[in-house]
């Protein structure tokens, strides 16, 4: 069946976005209602760590089954069904009570928001010419900053209103709202000619992780994409008031603008890509570019340069968005049927690159003692953020000399 442009732009574009901008808006939450849960319920660096990477561990956990299930019973079927459970986890985190159930709902949020950006990429291979990937890509990826946006100075406003619980309490009924507009609106996409096994399936699987290519394109997207999402979804507000010295509301104001920049970031470079590619220029090398200039600004956070040059976090957002153009490098190198596992496969290798390294950056931090004002020490924050840019460095060399060979 054939869609007009704009038909595939409210059928199947927007109820994905709108899905795409909950996702982001959970996982960056945290980073603006850590002071509630913390005065609340009295959580450490570490358990605010791990509580906020075990939304990324079961995302993680639940790629290579989903990749799968994308392949064989397409987007908007898995999609509609995996937002009930986000609705369900955000009911259990605005009841919790003890760090233990705030874990529990965040988990299942993190199930729950699993398929949001790979249904989306597998939708778009279906109904997108290639060519146009790295744009629609960037277009999707922009939807998710918007929501990364509200999670900032709007966030900020909801909770000064109805606290933290009520802004979950919101958050359940619009992921609702979101599960029936991807199952009503998306039409549905051609269903293999026969019944593919899960031998077949899994064959698939392992014809993308046995790929040189996947593995030399893989380290420096974990990497790059585990530190950006750790920092902007938890520590950048913290560090903003402890090495900043900003009050809760500039906090705030200066996330969103991070955000923003994360947003043009998605739109601009997924569109240099489309239009240099028109002229030869391979969107592999355009990302390697981009993961470079990425590294060099982390550089000027751990120095402390951001705290007088805020301008360094704002291309902190721009170029922290670099990695998602290796998305649309693998889904052109593998054939359209292993899309959802291609994306899939990357996505996990991703996110739980984002648990170990999100967790553990709160152990890291909390082997310093707080400082008299109750912040956390500069010497925390340097380390933890100078582990992060250390195995960037090392994947970039990698992905480098696999060029070579």
């Amino acid at each position: 069946m054939t869609h007009s442009p704009m038909a595939m732009v409210f059928r199947v574009f927007v109820p994905f976005a709108f899905g795409y901008f909950l996702s982001y808006l959970y996982r960056v939450v945290n980073a603006v209602i850590a002071p509630d849960l913390v005065n609340d319920l009295g959580l450490g660096p570490d358990i605010l760590g791990l509580l906020t990477a075990s939304y990324f561990l079961t995302f993680a956990a639940f790629q290579i089954p989903l990749g799968v299930l994308l392949d064989k019973y397409g987007p908007r079927l898995v999609e509609s069904s995996l937002l009930i459970f986000a609705a369900l986890g955000a009911v259990f985190f605005a009841m919790a009570e003890d760090s233990t159930s705030l874990i529990a709902g965040r988990a299942l949020i993190g199930f729950g928001v699993s398929a949001c950006l790979m249904a989306s990429f597998k939708a778009f291979t279906v109904f997108y010419e290639p060519g146009k990937l790295p744009l629609v890509n960037g277009f999707i990826m922009a939807a998710g900053g918007l929501g990364a946006l509200t999670g900032t100075a709007p966030t900020q406003l909801v909770v000064a209103e109805v606290g933290w619980r009520g802004g979950f309490w919101g958050l359940a009924g619009l992921t609702i709202i979101s599960a029936v507009l991807v199952y009503l609106l998306v039409p549905s996409s051609k269903r293999p000619d026969h019944k593919t096994t899960i031998k077949e399936q899994m064959a698939g699987v392992r014809e993308v992780f046995t790929s040189r290519f996947f593995w030399r394109v893989a380290p420096i997207t974990m990497m790059s994409q585990a530190s950006f999402i750790s920092i902007q979804s938890l520590w950048a507000g913290p560090w903003h008031h402890d090495i900043a010295g900003l009050e809760r509301s500039a906090v705030a104001g200066q996330l969103f603008w991070i955000a923003a920049a994360m947003v043009a970031g998605f739109l601009g470079l997924g569109a240099l890509s489309e239009r240099l590619g028109r002229h030869g220029f391979k969107t592999i090398n355009i990302a390697g570019l981009g993961l470079f200039i990425f590294m060099f600004v982390q550089a000027g956070i751990i120095f402390e340069w951001a705290a007088d040059w805020p301008v360094i976090w704002i291309a902190f957002g721009f170029f922290g968005t670099t990695g998602i153009l290796q998305y649309a490098v693998l889904s052109q190198h593998f054939a359209t049927h292993l899309a959802g596992r291609v994306n899939t496969a990357i996505n996990l290798m991703v996110f739980i690159s984002i648990f170990i390294l999100q967790s553990t950056s709160g152990q890291v931090i909390n082997l310093w003692e707080v400082t008299s004002d109750g912040g956390y020490a500069p010497e925390a924050y340097q380390a933890a953020f100078g582990l992060f840019l250390g195995l960037q460095v090392i994947a970039f060399i990698w992905f480098i000399l696999g060029r070579q060979r």
